[in-house]
């Protein structure tokens, strides 16, 4: 039996929107929870570098986007695979009780996390009483 396979090529030059185009993308698990002062987003994202995370703010959303090295991914021989080949990204919509200019960010083994801080006006606040 002959198997059709089709061939992609992968450039690993690609700018991130030459790679939203003609790469695969996935959608990285997410948990989203919230404190008092902050909302925190983490996303799991294995086999992605620092170097190849890039977050954005778009019209409103908070865009997540991860890339892994296809070349590496693709070449393994793999005895099971459960999981879904491709880049990562994700868009939320932004309420506007985030202060969009103290969102942080961290990765650290695979697990992308983001402080997401809440504006002053929407923090929950204590009347003293005199």
């Amino acid at each position: 039996m002959t198997e059709n396979k089709e061939m992609v090529e992968v450039k690993t030059n690609r700018t991130w929107d030459e790679a939203l185009e003609k790469e695969a993308w996935v959608a990285p698990l997410v948990d989203i929870y919230e404190t008092a002062d902050d909302y925190f987003l983490t996303a799991q994202m294995p086999g992605v570098s620092k170097e190849n995370v890039k977050i954005k703010m778009e019209e409103g959303h908070l865009v997540i986007m991860g890339r892994i090295t296809f070349e590496e991914v693709i070449n393994r021989k793999y005895v099971l695979q459960e999981t879904e080949i491709g880049n990562f990204y994700r868009r939320f919509k932004i309420s506007e009780s985030i202060d969009e200019q103290k969102i942080d960010a961290k990765l650290e083994n695979g697990i992308l996390n983001v402080k997401l801080p809440k504006h002053e006006r929407v923090k929950p606040k204590t009347i003293e009483i005199k």
